[in-house]
């Protein structure tokens, strides 16, 4: 536990330090930041997925998953576009930007340990989710990226393996990608009646593609009574001439406390 989950009096200091100390690597780190928007469409579409809106979950207001539509649209169209050339660095943040009401973000769901609650631009998380698991489905380098500490909802609607989500924290709390290969990419994003969707590009084939899947899945009783939720994320990397698989990569092991009743348990 943290000083200021100790002293929750702490937090709004720790909040300003995160970020000083957040716009000061901006400014020193020597990433060249990706921030051009292409018109047109890049011609190979490297990988598309579309994410469900609204979800009946236990304990999430209705009211605000709809709120999260309204900032969806307003994050994503941020997003939408824009360029990660050979060499680039990708920050969510950096893109997006604070989601204050003065641009027209408004109290949508968000997750306060483990628990929903609502707060000004509250679902972006979504749209950091999304944009992760395109990048796993591409050469992209992964530099940084932050998952919840708690499985908060079960898996009725998930399409994603859990897992492969994000977290974001304006400014402090990131997504960021780097372009280590030759290949141009571009991203696109929009909301639509019932989906958010996204498609990573590329301005020339690749010579792999990806499969991503959970292994391992499980639910623990710990001794202090806990469930606790693991598994692991692996990527399998395909030759695309010959569809034979070439690499099994480990992404992640990923553990967290459960917020709900687990469908089965191993003690």
């Amino acid at each position: 536990m943290t000083p200021s989950q100790r002293f929750p009096w702490l937090r709004p200091a720790a909040v300003l330090a995160h970020r000083a100390r957040r716009r000061a690597r901006w400014l020193t780190s020597g990433a060249d930041w990706a921030s051009y928007r292409s018109p047109a469409d890049l011609p190979v579409r490297v990988h598309r997925h579309g994410s469900l809106l609204l979800r009946q979950l236990e304990g999430a207001e209705m009211v605000l998953q709809h709120n999260k539509v309204v900032n969806l649209r307003l994050a994503s169209a941020r997003t939408d576009r824009l360029v990660i050339r050979p060499g680039e660095t990708f920050s969510f943040n950096k893109v997006v930007g604070s989601c204050s009401r003065r641009k027209g973000y408004i109290e949508g769901m968000r997750l306060s340990d483990g628990a929903p609650v609502p707060g000004v631009g509250g679902g972006i998380c979504q749209l950091a989710n999304l944009l992760h698991w395109m990048f796993l489905h591409s050469p992209l380098t992964v530099l940084e990226r932050s998952e919840h500490s708690f499985d908060p909802f079960p898996d009725n609607g998930r399409v994603l393996p859990w897992g492969v989500g994000c977290t974001i924290v304006y400014n402090y709390v990131d997504l960021v990608v780097r372009n280590d290969t030759a290949a141009t990419f571009q991203l696109r994003t929009w909301v639509g009646e019932r989906h958010l969707y996204g498609e990573l590009r590329a301005d020339r084939e690749l010579p792999v593609s990806y499969s991503v899947a959970a292994r391992d899945e499980r639910f623990e009783v710990g001794e202090d009574g806990l469930v606790r939720r693991s598994n692991e994320i692996w990527r399998t990397v395909i030759d695309r001439r010959t569809g034979v698989p070439v690499a099994d990569e480990l992404v992640r092991r990923n553990r967290a406390v459960v917020k709900y009743a687990a469908p089965y348990l191993v003690r």
